[in-house]
């Protein structure tokens, strides 16, 4: 083995692991911002440009089902309100309206992924807001009616909404409602619309060229700095980065880290505000489940098998059961959703239900206290807590816990495992 070509070879596919995730966010960047401005048009008149609006929201109106196939693992309990901020030109204004009592939250990811901040329920309230998000650079007077102000660590940020909703009619349009009265301005009040060309197809998943690689990753870091504590050492030969982005992005394909929480239950994603130095957990994060929120404000612990140890499977009929006094414990609500293995989506059912939890109509405890759901194809008749699962293919289930307690935080909540029965 020729020691000095493997120890290039080590050495790059570390720089990979360290700057994928600023690839990554760019790829999603790409996907999920607007082409066209509701007022000012196109970003670009050519449909095959690159280019879209940046510091405006797009919203979802409904909860997802299994005819939608874009997401996967989606949830079933909140819609989403999603924009990318560019901070390059001065700070932008969040606005937010009266939320009454509902469960909401607007998560800021950096350019690493890193949650760092928050506005919503837990953190500032239900109040109508005006929350000032500004970049490394800026230094100017802050507004007296600015009720929050954020400092971001570099100029590009991608911001997460949830709202929680209880229906797909009433409700759903009391959140449209405040959904339309968001809105991203400046300081002197004009729209804080801008466009961007965001570089690259975000369609495209696939394992990027190298020069397109060095190319986006050298633009990010020029606006994103890393943190001292990076060590980084920028760039890399493109003849060298090649097969080192096969070979991670093959590794974190196979990767499977999540934090073992005992009865058949794990959890794979852990952070609460900054990834410090586990850069191969966070380049994990970024290929697999970009976007994830910090663990106080959500908790998806997941299970893929049964009490021994089984993988679950739509042929078999199973129940979880909290015992009294052992239920689930969160500020906001939790529910469990099921998933087809297959594909990871949701399992369509003669009853409409895809997820069951604390706020779904009709749940009722034992006569001791307890709490039991079932999980089958068949429908157990009446009085059960029925989850449906596809019949006959293997499946798995999230647990969503928003605004978890300490016990769970410190991951010394006892996990019932799922019986079969």
């Amino acid at each position: 083995m020729n020691l000095k070509n493997f120890s290039i070879s080590q050495g790059c596919e570390n720089l990979v692991i360290q700057t994928l995730p600023l690839f990554e966010m760019m790829r999603m960047r790409a996907a999920t911002t607007a082409r066209r401005h509701s007022t000012l048009g196109f970003a670009a008149a050519d449909p095959k440009s690159n280019a879209r609006w940046v510091n405006q929201f797009t919203h979802t109106h409904r909860r997802l089902g299994p005819e939608d196939k874009e997401v996967v693992s989606p949830n079933n309990d909140t819609v989403y309100s999603n924009a990318w901020l560019d901070l390059s030109e001065g700070p932008v204004i969040v606005e937010t309206p009266e939320m009454g009592d509902r469960y909401w939250t607007l998560g800021l990811l950096d350019a690493w992924t890193n949650p760092f901040a928050y506005v919503g329920r837990r953190t500032t309230g239900n109040r109508p807001q005006r929350t000032l998000v500004h970049g490394p650079g800026w230094h100017g007077i802050v507004p007296a009616d600015i009720t929050s102000t954020i400092a971001a660590p570099g100029n590009d940020v991608w911001m997460i909404g949830r709202h929680l909703v209880e229906d797909d009619g009433e409700d759903a349009a009391r959140v449209r409602a405040s959904q339309s009265s968001m809105r991203l301005v400046r300081l002197d009040g004009a729209d804080a619309a801008m466009r961007v060309d965001t570089w690259i197809d975000g369609r495209d998943a696939a394992v990027p060229s190298a020069d397109l690689y060095l190319r986006i990753v050298s633009a990010v870091l020029r606006r994103n700095p890393p943190a001292p504590s990076e060590n980084l050492t920028w760039p890399p030969a493109a003849d060298d980065l090649a097969p080192a982005l096969v070979a991670v992005y093959e590794r974190l394909r196979k990767s499977n880290q999540p934090h073992d929480l005992g009865g058949g239950w794990a959890i794979p994603v852990m952070v609460k505000d900054n990834w410090g130095d586990d850069y191969l957990t966070r380049a994990r994060i970024a290929r697999n489940f970009i976007g994830a929120l910090g663990v106080e404000e959500a908790m998806y612990p997941t299970a893929e098998v049964d009490s021994r140890g089984a993988p679950l499977d739509g042929s078999q009929r199973y129940e979880l059961r909290f015992a009294q006094g052992k239920g689930l414990k969160v500020d906001a609500f939790w529910s469990l959703t099921m998933y087809r293995r297959s594909d990871c989506l949701f399992v369509a059912n003669p009853i409409h239900r895809y997820s069951i939890g604390d706020r779904t109509p009709g749940l009722h405890c034992d006569a001791d206290g307890g709490l039991a759901i079932r999980l089958q194809a068949e429908d157990p008749g009446p009085g059960a807590n029925w989850l449906p699962t596809p019949k006959g293919e293997s499946f798995y289930v999230v647990l969503r816990l928003y605004q978890p307690h300490a016990d769970h935080l410190a991951l010394r909540f006892d996990y019932p495992p799922i019986q079969r029965i």
